[in-house]
């Protein structure tokens, strides 16, 4: 990484660490095809959310976090999801992701750090996110994964993809992979079924660096769904 590079993702660190940390970054991920799945709703979404005390949002979709970026000036945490053929890994497998996403303006890119076959290393992702003077986010599923990333150099690690790598999919998030992190890791970003208020704040009190929050806010099928399943509970 030349020095120019490092100073800017030193300075962006620094920036995060200001604006974000202990703080909420909301998920503007609407349901794929649903009512809400529009780049004008989406940053709608996000300033929203900002609106309501968020500090940060988290964007899939090169053209969507384009559109974001010129509305808001808070950090943007860019995602692309992709269904490959040859792999399981959804969250920013390419190098051409990586690359796309820088050019539309994210400040902070995850990827998938998974121990998964995929089209191109963890490694290499990496040091493409790090080389454009951008902060990398690790999308991780257990403590191994965690563990790599942080050795490679991530500098957020996230219990994203815990519970989503195989079998069923847990109610509530991984506090005890939270808190392990938390214990060794700086950044830790706590995501994957933050639901309630209560758990976000139960994340903060296990050390979380802050919290992403995304069904719960931004699905309104997914909660509609939650209170009718609720009520016809009630009603049996």
């Amino acid at each position: 990484m030349n020095k120019r590079a490092l100073h800017k993702r030193e300075d962006k660190l620094r920036e995060l660490d200001r604006i974000v940390k202990g703080g909420l970054v909301v998920s503007c991920q609407p349901v794929e095809n649903g009512p809400l799945d529009d780049d004008e709703v989406v940053l709608r979404l996000a300033q929203a959310a900002l609106s309501g005390g968020a500090c940060a949002v988290r964007i899939e979709g090169v053209a969507r976090v384009a559109r974001v970026r010129r509305g808001i000036t808070a950090p943007i945490i860019g995602i692309v999801k992709r269904d490959l053929a040859d792999s399981p890994v959804r969250i920013t497998p390419l190098l051409a992701d990586v690359e796309a996403l820088i050019a539309a303006g994210a400040d902070v890119i995850a990827v998938d750090a998974t121990e998964r076959t995929r089209p191109t290393s963890v490694a290499e992702l990496l040091h493409a996110v790090q080389a454009a003077g951008v902060v990398a986010m690790a999308d991780c599923s257990c403590l191994a994964d965690a563990q790599a990333a942080a050795a490679l150099g991530f500098d957020i690690v996230g219990t994203t993809l815990s519970g989503y790598t195989g079998g069923d999919v847990p109610a509530e998030p991984d506090y005890e992979l939270l808190g392990a992190l938390s214990r060794h890791l700086p950044r830790v970003m706590a995501e994957g079924r933050y639901n309630t208020p209560e758990q976000a704040a139960r994340a903060m009190s296990l050390g979380a660096w802050a919290v992403t929050v995304g069904t719960a806010i931004t699905r309104t099928e997914s909660v509609a769904a939650w209170f009718s399943a609720a009520l016809e509970k009630r009603l049996d």
